[in-house]
């Protein structure tokens, strides 16, 4: 017999989020999008689609960009989850979010936090990738603005900032 204190549903899970270990509560049906932007109040990866096709929601997981949205919290394991939270802000943004800025990447500016992510991704795996491999890498990531040759043009230019050092 049950005392009525046990939730089946309900695990303690310690996530490291942006180099931070958190000891949360997770339960088993809320995705990380779900915890990052409920739990942990960072709201730079967006709700879209909530079927992992637009890339609002990309974080990068052990490194690798994934739609959060498809992920639950519990399957994350050890892997580092990585925001755009982490990367920067005021007079200290990161070379992505500068190259962005400077080349007008993002017009609304809601599927621009995904696109930071996956260019990050990008950029850590390959500091010079040629337009075709960038184009790549963007692929999960939707513009409903169709901002694409100034997301394309920020990514290269992202690429020349960091090559400078």
């Amino acid at each position: 017999m049950s005392d009525g204190s046990a939730r089946p549903f309900v695990s303690q899970v310690v996530m490291d989020v942006n180099g931070v270990a958190r000891d949360i509560e997770v339960d088993h049906r809320w995705t990380l999008l779900h915890v990052i932007r409920e739990v942990l109040d960072l709201t730079g990866a967006k709700r879209g689609c909530d079927r992992g096709e637009c890339g609002a929601c990309t974080v990068l997981l052990g490194g690798v960009p994934v739609n959060s949205c498809q992920i639950l919290a519990v399957q994350v394991g050890g892997r580092p989850v990585v925001t755009v939270e982490s990367l920067g802000s005021g007079e200290g943004l990161h070379a992505i979010q500068q190259a962005f800025l400077r080349m007008d990447g993002g017009q609304c500016g809601y599927c621009t936090p995904g696109f930071v992510m996956s260019t990050k991704a990008l950029l850590d795996s390959n500091p010079a990738p040629s337009r075709q491999e960038i184009r790549d890498a963007l692929t999960g990531n939707t513009c409903r603005c169709n901002a694409y040759g100034r997301i394309l043009a920020s990514v290269e230019e992202a690429a020349r900032i960091m090559a400078e050092g």
